[in-house]
């Protein structure tokens, strides 16, 4: 019996009250790998004001860290997903399938997404309707949608480079492919009459026929934008889609298309009028705020002032800050935690 007592306690000094020995000493934050860079800068300064460990932050693209995400609770999965779309009604099912409830949203700021090129490289004016034509895998012809038979960009419309079409972008798990397709695959294709009566009467089949691209003109290139934008460097006539902040970082080695007539700039991505506009998010487990150490403050350090606030430090790192008033809600948000709604869609 005293043996059994004895190995009792010793256990129960390994392995402490249920729960508390699966808290972690250090917040875990996956997913966008557009909000990668500006989430790690966070973690930085973080570690740097609280003295606490500098917290894990992994680009695993918007829908893998949201899939990690919503595996379930505790310290195999992470407290924040980095998204740089909304989640989706499906994902936030998922989530609660699994136990992942009361999840906080909180936007961060604006990205712009752009399609770049080498410096050397020739200008570009494009139109939505010609990303649309030069991108999807199938494409409208005398009303009818066909395989896409543009092999250059001069095909698609006239003004446009005779380069072959050739662009290097994110995959399938990535929100800044999941932005693309909607801002300029979709938005292009609503400028033919044909596919946008489609879209008011069978959204699902306007989506089935638009939104595949081409895979002989369109390369999956990973997560990594940095990537990308070395890969279109050292390929003439190449094209690169990604992130702002990727474009202002490497300015002076590759340089953005217009769209619509607009040019990604910070100023017309914050007000919309560039049409490749999308916002940021992370969404935060409300059930791990005071149980990984440290998760609360983290959060209110990425939505400080100091941060995401106009002039932050994010800003410099290509964030392009919300206006006053919204940021000041979202600071609000971020010191209520108040559960978001299931999404529309």
């Amino acid at each position: 019996m005293k043996k059994l007592l004895a190995c009792a306690a010793a256990a129960a000094a390994i392995f402490p009250a249920t729960g508390a020995w699966a808290a972690r000493d250090y917040v875990w934050a996956a997913g966008s790998s557009t909000v990668f860079p500006f989430s790690s800068r966070v973690a930085e300064n973080f570690a740097k004001k609280s003295g606490k460990k500098t917290p894990k932050v992994e680009s695993l693209g918007t829908g893998g860290g949201i899939k990690l995400f919503c595996g379930g609770m505790g310290d195999a999965f992470p407290d924040i997903a980095n998204a740089s779309r909304p989640m989706k009604k499906s994902e936030f099912d998922a989530c609660a399938s699994k136990g992942v409830k009361d999840i906080v949203q909180i936007k961060v700021g604006f990205d712009g997404i752009v399609v770049a090129t080498d410096k050397s490289g020739p200008d570009y004016a494009f139109k939505v309707e010609h990303l649309y034509l030069g991108l999807a895998s199938q494409v409208l012809r005398a009303g009818k949608f066909v395989k896409n038979p543009y092999a250059t960009w001069d095909e698609v419309g006239s003004g446009l480079p005779g380069n072959k079409i050739l662009v290097y972008g994110p995959p399938p798990t990535s929100g800044t492919r999941d932005a693309f397709v909607e801002l300029a695959i979709e938005a292009g294709a609503r400028k033919f009459p044909t596919a946008d009566a489609l879209r008011s009467d069978n959204e699902k089949k306007f989506k089935e026929l638009v939104d595949p691209l081409r895979k002989d003109g369109w390369v999956d290139a990973g997560e990594n934008d940095n990537a990308i934008v070395g890969t279109i460097e050292k390929t003439p006539g190449s094209l690169g889609v990604f992130g702002y902040s990727f474009l202002e970082e490497n300015a002076d080695r590759i340089k953005g298309s217009s769209v619509n007539g607009v040019k990604p700039t910070p100023g017309a991505i914050a007000d919309g009028s560039y049409p490749l506009s999308r916002s940021l998010y992370i969404y935060v487990k409300k059930g791990q705020v005071g149980v990984t150490q440290g998760l609360q403050e983290f959060v209110d350090e990425f939505v400080s002032d100091a941060a995401t606030g106009r002039g932050g430090y994010l800003q410099s790192r290509g964030l392009i800050p919300l206006p006053p008033g919204q940021h000041d809600a979202q600071k609000a948000l971020a010191e209520k935690l108040p559960s978001m709604a299931r999404p529309a869609s």
